[in-house]
């Protein structure tokens, strides 16, 4: 019998996208404000970077759960189940990673134009991250634990 098959890697693939995406939305908004700065002769602020990066954790938080879904090596007549968890808990998390960098966008266009409120926008992304965090605490949860 063939066991653990998981969600096919569906929560990896989705959440991975969601952080692509996120973190090229940033990475636009990032280029576009070290433009403005050298423009008016200043330094690239490189602090900046965190603001495209913060996307990125959430494939690793598809890698947790999808080599959760596999480990807990479930029957092959609940696949699909399992696919279909992973691949709504993969999507949220994909959602949050480019959500927040669209926010990591916002936050550098308005970092490079004054140079302040680093703390306030690293807080927004923060808050953003805990959904995926919450998706994926509560998809662990939702797994079937097998008697043995």
């Amino acid at each position: 019998m063939i066991q653990g098959l998981g969600d096919m890697g569906l929560s990896l693939a989705l959440s991975a996208i969601g952080s692509g995406l996120g973190a090229g939305v940033a990475g636009e908004a990032t280029i576009g404000a070290w433009k403005k700065m050298f423009m008016r002769n200043k330094a690239a602020a490189m602090i900046m970077m965190s603001f495209v990066g913060a996307p990125l954790s959430q494939t690793i938080y598809g890698m947790i759960l999808r080599n959760a879904i596999k480990n807990a090596n479930l029957p092959p007549e609940t696949t699909t189940y399992q696919m279909i968890l992973g691949g709504v808990a993969g999507f949220a998390i994909g959602l949050s990673a480019y959500f927040q960098g669209r926010a990591g966008a916002c936050a550098a266009d308005a970092y490079g134009e004054t140079g302040k409120g680093f703390a306030n926008y690293i807080m927004v992304l923060g808050i953003t991250e805990t959904v995926a965090l919450f998706v994926l605490a509560f998809s662990l949860t939702a797994l079937p634990k097998l008697a043995g």
